[in-house]
């Protein structure tokens, strides 16, 4: 079928506006992890020798959008995960960074880790692991209901600062594009999937540097200062007879038991209940105090502490990009890892990955589910009489003593892996 263009002349001068917007960006390391990746990258010992060490596979995942597509997926449970790439060294000093890189978490992600590491200096790469220093930590992290944030943790001279603002990240087990942009004027942008999801300044997000001012450790609130904003009105009495009225009073309603024996029982008395009349001890109502100078705070002063530092932003050897993870479930898949100094470079790659992609996946998964149910569904046993029934019972019960010794360990692999994450 033709097809007719309108404005030729106009859709190529588009073309060449982004071929040229392309060649200007700087690609400082770019993987689709297509042939010869593993010549590119540097599978860890960390962990080998406890036997700990967990295996990568190379595939395009269980649903996909196109099945020639591969990335690196972590492919066993309860294992530590460590690999990194090297690159040129360089500096983002007077230059935009921008961090991006797609994750997948195909086994419903309870506990555990999408994030990667940007590293500087000089690492040993066989040895690299939790303890290795970093950057630049960034990517999501699911732990639990409490723990569904995208993190952004900043090396600043030797110490990790985690960002303070918190930023959902996606818990579906679809792909999703993360990026990172880091600006030479100290401010930053977190997207997913191409949408802008925070953005602020390294000064006010992350605790970087004391703060500018600090309140005045020498100024005190002068005695006359009312900060009382309600007082008892003076002019408040309390009723007469107020302290008469009885906490309780008679059941009005309750009736002498006609088998009741005075002889034998005593004197009947009705039961008694609260008293609709009675309001608790009197206290005078409360206004406005006209004298109110309003809440006291100490006056702000110049921090003396405080030095700023223009190149709060730079870092200014990196070299090395990482993952390293503890996985209690495995199944995390990431792919199309960019360090670029263009943003728009980063979003035209997210579009011509993820992108054209995602709507083949999302089928794909459905199709996935629509078949692990059908499965469950045939696979479900039905009791028909009491004997298959007490088989059951008896083969759940036994099911129960072998399982409690796992779900333990589960239990105790998860709680290890929150730990891990609140030392982050």
């Amino acid at each position: 079928m033709a097809v007719r263009v309108r404005n030729p002349n106009f859709l190529s001068l588009i073309l060449v506006l982004c071929l040229l917007a392309s060649a200007s960006a700087k690609v400082f390391f770019e993987e689709r992890f297509d042939d010869g990746w593993e010549n590119r990258w540097v599978k860890s010992d960390w962990k080998k020798d406890e036997n700990l060490a967990g295996e990568w596979n190379y595939t395009s995942g269980k649903w996909n959008g196109d099945a020639n597509d591969k990335g690196i997926q972590t492919s066993e449970d309860y294992r530590f995960y460590a690999i990194s790439a090297e690159y040129p060294e360089f500096s983002n000093k007077d230059n935009t960074l921008v961090f991006q890189f797609t994750v997948k978490h195909e086994q419903k992600l309870d506990c555990g880790g999408g994030y990667m590491k940007l590293l500087s200096g000089e690492v040993d790469q066989k040895k690299f692991g939790g303890d290795t220093p970093y950057s630049i930590m960034f990517g999501p992290d699911i732990c639990g209901y409490s723990t569904k944030k995208v993190h952004a943790i900043l090396t600043y001279n030797g110490t990790n600062h985690l960002i303070k603002k918190e930023v959902p990240c996606e818990t579906d087990q679809l792909s999703h594009v993360y990026t990172f942009v880091l600006r030479p004027d100290a401010t930053y942008t977190i997207l997913i999937d191409n949408v802008e999801k925070q953005s602020g300044s390294l000064y006010s997000d992350w605790d970087l540097l004391p703060p500018k001012q600090i309140k005045d450790p020498e100024a005190k609130k002068p005695e006359d200062w009312d900060d009382k904003e309600y007082i008892p009105d003076p002019e408040d009495k309390k009723p007469e007879g107020y302290d008469d009225i009885p906490k309780e009073i008679p059941d009005p309603d309750a009736k002498k038991p006609e088998d009741w024996d005075e002889a034998e029982d005593g004197e009947w008395t009705a039961p008694t209940i609260p008293n609709p009349e009675y309001k608790g001890p009197w206290k005078p109502k409360k206004i406005k105090n006209p004298n109110y100078s309003g809440k006291w705070k100490a006056p702000l002063i110049d921090n003396p502490d405080f030095k700023d530092d223009s190149e709060l932003y730079v870092f200014p050897k990196l070299k090395y990009v990482g993952i390293e993870l503890w996985q209690v479930k495995s199944g995390t898949l990431f792919d199309n890892v960019l360090i670029t100094d263009d943003p728009e470079y980063a979003k035209q790659l997210a579009e011509e990955t993820w992108g054209k992609q995602k709507d083949a996946e999302k089928a794909a998964f459905e199709e996935a589910e629509k078949k692990r149910e059908e499965e469950e569904t045939k696979d479900d046993p039905v009791e028909s009489d009491a004997e298959d029934e007490d088989d059951a019972e008896d083969a759940g019960e036994e099911s129960d003593a072998d399982s409690k010794p796992e779900a333990a360990e589960e239990s105790d692999d998860e709680t290890k892996e929150s730990d891990k994450h609140d030392e982050l």
